[in-house]
């Protein structure tokens, strides 16, 4: 009894801090299409605004391709990542444990390379990560179902070729 008393009161208490879940959702439609076309389109939460900055100026090599865009799309991009960056959305739960877990000299442009990520991620077998319907940490839907509504919930958890994530 102790124990469901003690989870009715820290959801209470999160609930009425204002503390919301996982990340803000996307809401620039020339941000979705613009990057969304060659890959997810990563929720500007997921990152502090240093490391958007950093990542916008090299988008000519992005990753090992060229993502380069005319200076108003840049721009547009720019504030639009720079205005919804993680230390701008501490009131969602991923943002804030995100900005956490970055120290102040240390700038990630991978979300997937950020300290809270691979936290989250240390429990799953390299091997399960590596597969080909995988390919890494970057692809957050191959097993995150609700990815796009920006749930990422252990609950929520499929991977491919083992099934659903038990914690």
């Amino acid at each position: 009894m102790k124990p469901l008393i003690l989870l009715i009161f820290i959801n209470i208490a999160l609930f009425s801090s204002g503390l919301k879940k996982d990340v803000s959702l996307v809401t620039n439609e020339i941000y979705t299409n613009e990057c969304g076309s060659c890959h997810f389109a990563y929720f500007p939460g997921l990152l502090p605004q240093n490391s958007w900055e950093k990542l916008m100026s090299g988008l000519d090599n992005h990753f090992g391709d060229d993502a380069s865009v005319d200076e108003q799309t840049f721009q547009t991009l720019s504030k639009f990542l720079n205005d919804n960056s993680a230390e701008k959305n501490m009131n969602y739960k991923r943002s804030r444990k995100i900005v956490k877990s970055i120290a102040k000299d240390e700038v990630y442009i991978a979300i997937s390379k950020t300290p809270y990520i691979h936290k989250k991620h240390k429990k799953i077998r390299k091997d399960l990560i590596t597969q080909k319907e995988v390919k890494g940490l970057f692809n957050c839907t191959a097993c995150h179902k609700s990815a796009k509504k920006a749930i990422f919930n252990d609950d929520d958890v499929n991977i491919p070729n083992y099934g659903k994530w038990e914690n």
